[in-house]
């Protein structure tokens, strides 16, 4: 009981802290949750975390969805996860946490130090680094701190960024779901943790959004690049640990 109530908390944390970053709880909740469990249980616990999470996140924000991002970037994001999920199956990259955290580290302390800098809000940009954060989410579960940089650079309303961000990761998340289980990821044993991942990412929604509404905007985007260059420190510190 005490395991469950612990990984219950560290769920809710996680949510509470993706909401108000805005890229979804498993850029802290996968590279945590890799000491706890293998690497396939915590790709499919995660996948059904978002899923419940981003129903959430659409109920509460559905207002501020921005559609013509959600199509440009959501599309090929959800067509690159599929192949990123499949692959996951099929193969492996030893070094792919180092290099992506690595990236995640410039990327956010670039915009940190030169907050006034944003990346050109393109068609190219958009399709660009949604079928990257895409690919990352199928395969390495961490997609979204790759989408919460570009999505962070584009400068989107703190609301706006939220709720198209859920409803991108939706699609995403939903897709690599089905993959994960048909591939026998989740075994009998952890069926117990998924109304634990349930009832976090509701309750984590709502008070994330209870302090979304009570931060300004560029605080907002200074949490989100703060946040994902913590995690990309975490990511290249595990990959030599």
């Amino acid at each position: 009981m005490q395991a469950y109530i612990l990984f219950f908390l560290f769920t809710l944390l996680c949510e509470i802290i993706g909401t108000v970053g805005g890229f979804g709880s498993s850029v802290i909740f996968v590279p945590l949750a890799q000491w706890f469990f293998s690497f396939k249980i915590v790709l499919v616990l995660t996948s059904i975390l978002h899923v419940f999470s981003n129903i959430s996140k659409i109920g509460m924000f559905w207002q501020h969805i921005d559609r013509r991002f959600f199509l440009l970037y959501g599309v090929p994001s959800l067509l690159f996860s599929i192949i990123g999920a499949w692959l996951t199956a099929h193969t492996s990259l030893t070094y792919g946490e180092l290099i992506l955290g690595a990236f995640l580290i410039v990327f956010s302390g670039f915009f940190l130090l030169f907050p006034n800098k944003k990346l050109p809000a393109n068609n190219a940009n958009a399709l660009t680094s949604g079928s990257l954060a895409g690919f990352l989410a199928g395969f390495v579960g961490t997609g979204g701190a790759v989408r919460g940089a570009s999505m962070a650079a584009f400068d989107l309303e703190k609301n706006v960024f939220v709720a198209t961000s859920g409803a991108i990761d939706f699609g995403v998340d939903a897709s690599r779901m089905i993959v994960y289980l048909n591939n026998g990821f989740l075994t009998p044993q952890y069926w117990s943790y998924i109304p634990l991942l349930f009832v976090a990412s509701v309750v984590g929604t709502y008070f994330g959004k209870l302090v979304l509404n009570r931060i300004s905007q560029e605080v907002f985007k200074r949490i989100v690049l703060i946040l994902i260059f913590l995690i990309g420190l975490s990511m290249v510190l595990k990959a030599f640990l």
